[in-house]
């Protein structure tokens, strides 16, 4: 069996390349059993899948430490199998504000292919960017010029930012966090984009779709990028019982020759489930595959939970 130092070298070795075109990428994708790494320029941060020993922890920091002496702080993300839960119950052990080694880096930018992102390491479970979305973030900008685009479920406007470089002729974005769509303004003014108020809208997507409908808004791209699983105060989505229903609910506002740029992390679906969920939530409209994307092979193992199809109406 390789060691731990063999392993980090190996993979380093293999993932460096990807410095030519984004500082932010996926170093360690279980290649060491439970354990991912992801880099964000001199931060690295270190998601555990199964239980460690205290030793075990320190030990594995520090060897991450030595294979990447550049970095600044190594930031550890304990992800239990009901992470959502565990994070509220007990966030300062599953997400801890302080490094694990290091000094506190408590917010850095990234570049990702041309494009600028804020990173906040020690903000919970979730930094700020979603890796694995590289690849779709590159194809949604090359073939957003011109279009009119919805981005939903926007988190930081990842998908936001990339459209409007690729010079959409206006971007929506909209989430049922006020403070991630805040991030995302300043995801925007990092690129040195515009960022007009009533296109970054707060609230439920399944509740803002029918009205946006009624107001006969039309796009030429929409963006669906659910989580697996969230709550809010008024309902609760699960991709596994909720994405044909948030599928059909997209429609009515897709222009004809619209793109809708649909993206599933459910781990429990293959491809081919995923595309038989979006086929039978289509039926009522002619539509036709024409691209199918996923988690970078230069990264992430193969196949990717992240699974991407795009449809034209």
């Amino acid at each position: 069996m390789a060691s731990v130092s063999s392993v980090l070298a190996s993979t380093w070795e293999k993932r460096r390349t990807l410095a030519a075109r984004t500082t932010a990428y996926r170093w360690l994708d279980e290649e060491l059993a439970g354990v991912t790494i992801d880099l964000f320029g001199e931060v690295a941060v270190l998601s555990e899948y199964r239980a460690f020993e205290a030793a075990e922890e320190a030990q594995l920091a520090d060897e991450v430490m030595f294979a990447a002496p550049m970095l600044k702080a190594l930031y550890v993300k304990r992800r239990p199998r009901e992470a959502r839960k565990a994070s509220k119950d007990n966030a300062e052990w599953v997400a801890p504000v302080q490094p694990l080694k290091g000094k506190p880096v408590s917010e850095l930018t990234v570049t990702e292919e041309g494009r600028t992102f804020g990173i906040r390491p020690d903000n919970g479970l979730s930094v700020g960017l979603y890796l694995d979305a590289r690849d779709a973030r590159t194809w949604v900008q090359r073939h957003a010029l011109g279009r009119r685009v919805l981005n939903l479920f926007a988190y930081t406007c990842g998908f936001g930012v990339a459209a409007a470089l690729g010079k959409a002729s206006r971007v929506v974005n909209l989430d049922v966090s006020r403070r991630v769509l805040d991030w995302g303004r300043k995801n925007y003014a990092l690129n040195g984009l515009p960022a007009n108020d009533r296109d970054f809208i707060f609230g439920d997507a399944l509740q803002w779709l029918p009205r946006l409908a009624k107001k006969d808004e039309r796009f030429d791209m929409v963006v669906v990028d659910p989580p697996s699983f969230a709550t809010t105060k008024s309902s609760r989505f699960s991709a596994q019982a909720d994405y044909g229903k948030l599928t059909a609910a997209c429609l009515p506002l897709l222009a004809k020759g619209g793109l809708l740029v649909a993206c599933c992390n459910l781990e429990e679906w293959k491809r081919e489930q995923f595309q038989h969920v979006l086929e039978a939530a289509c039926r009522q409209r002619p539509v036709r595959r024409v691209a199918q994307l996923g988690a970078s092979a230069s990264d992430f193992r193969q196949p990717s939970a992240l699974k991407v199809e795009v449809l034209e109406l």
